[in-house]
């Protein structure tokens, strides 16, 4: 909150404004030139509050390796819309390049560093040790994926990163669906964290991963400071420095706490904004011109069918809430399978 004044204005001075398309919601045109880039409101406190507070471990440097990447290609991609005036940023190819291999990284050092423990918890007797290849399950308790963990964890911060992403469309969406999808995370990475609570609810203890409790916090927190510039109407925007660095920070907490699958439950606004735009380009490209939605994202087709920008965003908020106690109580839910 107190940053992001002197950010705005910078961002101000250098004119790095936002571009709105217009075959566009015709509303949002009025946006063009609301400083974009924003996102760094969020990922200056995240990155300094994370080095501060946590026990700097192997699970702490992944999560942060990751935002940073994906930070740094969301940068490149919107200082190239500004330099270049009329230029879409990045090229598909070359932004789905740099996530795949900031997600290739993650996965790899997840796999293969030396010394992560992965303990599958159990109230009655003693632990199980879990394969770094396993992710867990409602319910059911661990799935190895084996060989096929690489690719899956790869999907998984390249699928969150973007699904963010395309989230970020409606003044304080994004923001807000981070708050209420990364305070599940906060509870999974405790717990998951602390031998005693990881046995009595039979989740993966993991050592060490209670550290990124600390990071999710700084997340909730960072946003709440950039949603107060962000509410309607904005006065910054994220830009995809922003929204591509969350996501990935989002999958790879998700990822380090074996709570991938989760991550699609609480996540399910971001799930549905991504499922949304791949619907309606698949069907689109097969009918020759027809169309499933008004527009995608989804919270453009509701735009279109009348209701207000705020109306859009609150609501998608309830989802999201809703969305995130099913993944708590799933989570919870786990000690009757033990």
């Amino acid at each position: 909150m107190i940053i992001g004044p002197r950010v705005i204005f910078n961002l101000k001075s250098r004119q790095i404004g936002q571009t709105v398309r217009e075959e566009g919601v015709k509303e949002h045109l009025k946006k063009t030139g609301v400083p974009t880039m924003g996102g760094i409101i969020i990922l200056i406190p995240l990155m300094i509050t994370s080095l501060l507070w946590t026990k700097i471990n192997a699970f702490v440097v992944i999560s942060l390796l990751v935002t940073a990447g994906m930070g740094l290609i969301g940068f490149f991609d919107d200082i190239t819309k500004v330099v270049r005036a009329r230029s879409l940023g990045l090229t598909p190819r070359q932004k789905l390049a740099g996530q795949i291999i900031t997600g290739l990284a993650a996965a790899l050092a997840i796999n293969y560093y030396p010394g992560l423990r992965f303990e599958l918890a159990n109230a009655t007797s003693n632990s199980i040790e879990m394969s770094p290849t396993a992710t867990q399950v409602p319910i059911f308790g661990a799935l190895d994926l084996g060989w096929l963990y690489i690719p899956f964890a790869v999907a998984v911060i390249v699928g969150a990163s973007n699904a963010v992403n395309l989230t970020d469309g409606l003044d304080g969406l994004a923001a807000g669906s981070m708050i209420v999808a990364t305070t599940p995370f906060l509870v999974f990475a405790y717990v998951c964290g602390h031998l005693i609570f990881a046995r009595h609810l039979g989740v993966a203890y993991i050592p060490g991963v209670g550290e990124l409790a600390v990071i999710c916090a700084a997340l909730i927190g960072g946003s709440f400071g950039f949603l107060w510039h962000n509410a309607h109407p904005a006065a910054v925007f994220m830009g995809d420095t922003g929204s591509l660095a969350l996501g990935g920070s989002l999958g790879a907490i998700a990822l380090c706490s074996k709570t991938e699958v989760f991550l699609a439950i609480v996540g399910g606004i971001f799930v549905i904004e991504a499922l949304s735009v791949i619907l309606q380009v698949s069907y689109f490209k097969m009918t020759k011109g027809k169309r499933i939605f008004k527009m995608s994202p989804i919270h453009h087709h509701f735009e279109l069918c009348g209701w207000p920008e705020e109306k859009v965003v609150i609501r998608f908020w309830i989802m999201g809430i809703m969305l995130a106690m099913v993944g708590l109580t799933l989570f919870a839910a786990r000690l009757v399978a033990v």
